[in-house]
């Protein structure tokens, strides 16, 4: 698939309305028939069957748009662990922090597992940061003379 935008060209609507019912289906859980119930309350008659048409024929454009627009984490990462209590049993979160404080990803376990932990960390570095080494921060760290 290409990164050509699609055409609007031969629509009946404009671009403004097919890209509020795309967002709608793709940004909120709604099914075809509540998009369509929205805009009649907006007073413009589309029906399910051309927002089904519209999803996939625009979607992935609107998609790569929003994930472009999407700030980019900081250079600095670190692994955050945090004792949560869900249904009165205590878990582990581990938190994927950058320098801005931005939490990137986490991981909820039943049982501490430190090794668990840094594979989650070593996946996220190689999807989100495209670096294929990472090694622990205490093997790296410096030392004190």
């Amino acid at each position: 698939m290409g990164s050509v935008s699609p055409s609007y060209r031969g629509h009946r609507y404009p671009v403004e309305i097919i890209a509020h019912c795309v967002w709608l289906c793709f940004r909120f859980p709604l099914s075809f028939r509540e998009v369509e119930e929205l805009m009649l309350e907006r007073r413009v008659i589309v029906s399910r069957e051309t927002v089904r048409r519209w999803c996939p024929k625009f979607g992935q454009a609107y998609a790569d748009a929003l994930r472009r627009r999407q700030p980019r984490p900081g250079d600095k990462w670190h692994l955050d662990e945090v004792f949560i209590k869900i249904n009165c049993e205590q878990k582990y979160l581990w938190r994927v922090v950058d320098q801005d404080g931005d939490v990137l990803d986490i991981l909820v376990q039943n049982r501490r597992d430190a090794a668990a932990a840094r594979r989650f960390f070593r996946r996220l570095m190689t999807t989100r940061a495209g670096c294929r080494e990472w090694s622990s921060p205490t093997s790296t760290a410096p030392t004190r003379d």
